[in-house]
C-alpha cells in the first residue's frame, strides 16, 4: 500500500492551482476532516467525541452511504459540522471516464448540500478538476494523512503520522469507516488531546 503522509511542495505544483491543500497558516489552527461516511455506529462515535470537546469538523460523505443512513447524515448537519461531496460510489478519478465521474458527483450532490469536494484516494485528473473548479466547486485535498485505513498500522502509528506533519493550517484526514475504525478510535482522541496541550484550535473547513 503506497501513500504519502505529508504532501511535498513539488507534488502540489503538479496538480491544478485551484486545489486546496491547507488552510490559513496565520493562526495556530488545524482543520479536521473525515472521509467515507456516514456510518451509523462509527460516525456517531466521532460525533459524540467531537461534541464532548466542542469541536467542529468536515465530513466528506459518500452519496450511497447518505442514502443508506440518512439519520446519521442529518445528525452531522444538526450538530453544526460541515459536509462535503466524496462522490456517490467512491470513484477513483484516474480510473474513471470523465463524464461518468461528473455524473457520480452530481448524483451525490442530490443528497449532500455542499460545493466542497474531496476526490476519493486524492486521485483526480486535471480535466476533472478544471471542470469542477469552473462550476464553483472547492476541491479540498490535505497535507496531514493519518493513514488509519492501513491495516498494517496501529492507532499510535496513525496518531504519529498526523503529529509528525502537523503545522498551522494543516488539513487532517481520518476516516469514519469500518476499515479504519480500530485505528481511528485510538488516534483521534490522542490527536485531540495533543492539540489541546499544544494550543491548536481545531476547526471545520
Amino acid at each position: 500500500m503506497t501513500y504519502l503522509i505529508g504532501i511535498p511542495w513539488w507534488l502540489k505544483r503538479l496538480h491544478n492551482k485551484g486545489l486546496i491543500w491547507s488552510g490559513t497558516t496565520k493562526h495556530k489552527r488545524i482543520y479536521l476532516s473525515f472521509d467515507d461516511g456516514p456510518h451509523p455506529t462509527i460516525t456517531n462515535y466521532v460525533l459524540d467525541l467531537l461534541k464532548e470537546h466542542a469541536i467542529k469538523a468536515t465530513f466528506f460523505c459518500i452519496g450511497d452511504n447518505v442514502t443508506k443512513y440518512p439519520e446519521t447524515f442529518e445528525r452531522i448537519i444538526n450538530d453544526g459540522h460541515t459536509v462535503g461531496n466524496h462522490t456517490f460510489h467512491h470513484l477513483n478519478g484516474w480510473k474513471t471516464d470523465n463524464l461518468q465521474y461528473y455524473k457520480n458527483i452530481l448524483q451525490a450532490a442530490k443528497y449532500i448540500p455542499s460545493k466542497l469536494f474531496r476526490p476519493p484516494y486524492g486521485k483526480i485528473k486535471p480535466t476533472q478538476a478544471n471542470y469542477l473548479l469552473k462550476r464553483g466547486w472547492r476541491i479540498i485535498m490535505w497535507n496531514s494523512l493519518s493513514a488509519d485505513f492501513d491495516p498494517s498500522l496501529d492507532g499510535i502509528s496513525c496518531f504519529n503520522n498526523v503529529k509528525s506533519t502537523l503545522q498551522n493550517g494543516s488539513i487532517v484526514v481520518f476516516h469514519d469507516s469500518e476499515k479504519a475504525f480500530d485505528r481511528m478510535k485510538i488516534a483521534l482522541p490522542l490527536l485531540i488531546q495533543y492539540c489541546i496541550e499544544q494550543q491548536y484550535e481545531i476547526r471545520a473547513l
